[in-house]
């Protein structure tokens, strides 16, 4: 019995903020939509039935995937790594250099590329671990200030690029064909990606939840000063997961080059690293869990942005449905610590 409500809790933790989600925007296409009943059935059915917008969700689900298992991983061993715009933006601004400024086969300048682009991720997360040790400064701060400081940084490099005074786009060059994945559902821009984000999922949950280091991962999570006692590294934890949601994120942003925008160009993180986080957190930082929660949020936003423009509303529905959702999470967290003062 216990067990079964503690399932049933956790299930309803889970969907309340989605629900809430879409609630939140059947109640403003009743108010704005030019056709609100229209309106209503495009919400829920008309994603399914474009091949365009099928595939552009599956795609957003795969860069849901792909960072929310990193911010995953973050949060589960105890460091909330907040900093994911940031490492998602340098990850496709490093692939996106090496990739047109190499000149050597394909398949070599690919592979450089990625490696590249997930080093630098994972140094730029790896930032906030040493802060940890020595000065004990927060993760879950650190990691949102190097972010914060490395996107206006990047910003003016791409800015200050000679190919952005010849053509008037604040991006760098379009990288070359022999690079870009292949659609799988044209004129969508879903990739293979999608496999690899799915790829990880499965890795990541099989290490954390079956195999000695995933167990000694969470229990830096749930009971630190039991974990320390034991004579598990902190450093070694800290370290270690911080790289690996450094680098699943700077991948994120990688594939979000080679298989979206074909360059870097400024802003294209935006929102990304805020709903990999609320993928995270919708889960349960559970890696497996991960995959439907992208599935949902990905077409919650889709459907959403769509009926927007359709109906020709003078705002965003999914930013307004996505804000929601990100406050709406902390609700049961709050509910669940006041009842336990009380």
């Amino acid at each position: 019995m216990i067990a079964s409500h503690r399932y049933s809790t956790t299930a309803f933790h889970s969907l309340f903020s989605p629900a809430l989600g879409i609630a939140v925007c059947i109640a403003l296409i009743l108010c704005f939509a030019k056709t609100p009943l229209s309106a209503l059935q495009s919400l829920f059915t008309d994603t399914f039935t474009s091949v365009y917008y099928f595939g552009n969700m599956l795609n957003t689900a795969a860069f849901f995937m792909l960072a929310g298992s990193g911010s995953a991983i973050a949060i589960k061993s105890g460091n909330m790594n907040l900093g994911g715009e940031g490492q998602i933006y340098a990850g496709g601004f490093v692939g996106c250099i090496i990739l047109n400024a190499l000149h050597l086969p394909a398949p070599i300048v690919f592979a450089v590329a990625l490696i590249a682009s997930a080093a630098t991720g994972a140094v730029i997360a790896l930032i906030s671990a040493p802060l940890k040790e020595i000065r004990g400064a927060r993760v879950l701060l650190t990691t949102f200030l190097v972010s914060a400081a490395c996107i206006p940084l990047i910003d003016g490099l791409i800015i200050a690029s000679k190919n952005t005074s010849q053509t008037n786009l604040l991006a760098l060059p379009y990288i070359a064909d022999s690079y870009k994945l292949p659609q799988l559902l044209p004129p969508s821009p879903l990739s293979w990606s999608l496999f690899v984000a799915v790829a990880v999922c499965l890795v990541l949950w099989r290490i954390m939840f079956h195999t000695q280091a995933g167990r000694k991962l969470q229990l830096w999570g749930t009971a630190p000063v039991f974990a320390k006692y034991c004579g598990y590294s902190m450093r070694l934890n800290t370290s270690a997961t911080l790289a690996i949601s450094g680098a699943l994120h700077a991948l994120t942003g990688f594939f979000a080059i080679c298989g979206t925008y074909y360059t870097c160009h400024k802003g294209f993180y935006t929102n990304m690293g805020w709903n990999a986080l609320n993928v995270a957190l919708i889960s349960r930082s559970n890696p497996l869990a991960v995959i439907p929660v992208s599935l949902l949020l990905s077409w919650i936003f889709t459907s959403a942005s769509r009926v927007s423009l359709t109906q020709g509303f003078g705002f965003d529905i999914a930013g307004i449905v996505q804000s929601v959702i990100l406050f709406s999470i902390a609700i049961p967290f709050f509910a669940k610590k006041r009842g336990g003062a009380v």
